[in-house]
């Protein structure tokens, strides 16, 4: 073993690896004391939030609006049914007003509540204790009933499309009842010719004429529109 060798050796033992461990510890223990950080996938506006700075009953409610909003979504945005949001979908007004609620609504009031949290240096949860001038309620709970307003919002826009789809499917089955159980109204039968038969040597013809069955008129139900 040359000594430019030997020298790399030395290098890699007692220098390279002891710093890199000692680099993979530091991130390995800074990762384990991380605080746990929440993420709305459908509120991607709100970014990483410490578990730890919002209540319970708020981290809930900003869970069912994250659910809710995106079935609201696909319902109100994929309107060709391609499986997918694009160009080629067709915007109506109700999607904007889910994108706004989403995107600029929500991440304001949640920055505006933890604003108010941090001006507490103390730590004795001014925003939760503390009502705010002129009103008879706290950060927290002016935060919770802005949360619970969208939360009722979006529980209405899903019982109208709940019922609206409800609605076709009723339609299409009236449609097929009238159809299929009253046959005699929409076909129509030509009795063979008893002469021409005998003077066929016997051979007995017939002719039949069916009319076909139109298909559904595709009648729709519109849902109530509903706006904040």
């Amino acid at each position: 073993m040359t000594q430019m060798t030997a020298m790399f050796v030395m290098f890699v033992l007692y220098g390279l690896l002891p710093a890199a461990g000692l680099y993979l510890g530091y991130r390995g223990i800074k990762k384990v004391t991380a605080p746990k950080m929440l993420e709305y996938k459908a509120m991607p506006q709100l970014g990483y939030i410490p578990e730890k700075s919002l209540p319970i009953d708020v981290k809930t409610a900003l869970e069912q609006i994250n659910t809710k909003g995106e079935k609201l979504r696909v319902l109100y945005g994929d309107t060709n049914n391609d499986g997918k949001i694009d160009d080629k979908d067709t915007v109506n007004e109700t999607y904007i007003m889910i994108q706004n609620l989403m995107d600029r609504h929500v991440p304001q009031a949640v920055a505006d509540y933890r604003r108010l949290h941090d001006l507490d240096v103390a730590d004795s949860a001014l925003a939760d204790t503390t009502k705010i001038k002129h009103s008879n309620v706290t950060g927290k709970e002016a935060l919770l009933d802005v949360l619970k307003t969208i939360n009722t919002q979006f529980d209405d826009l899903l019982n109208a499309s709940y019922h609206q789809d409800g609605q076709k499917l009723l339609a299409t089955n009236r449609y097929l009842q009238k159809r299929f159980d009253n046959p005699t109204s929409n076909t129509e039968f030509q009795k063979p010719d008893s002469n021409a038969s005998s003077n066929a040597n016997n051979n007995a013809s017939s002719d039949v004429n069916i009319q076909a069955i139109e298909s559904p008129t595709g009648e729709s139900v519109s849902a109530e529109d509903i706006k904040l």
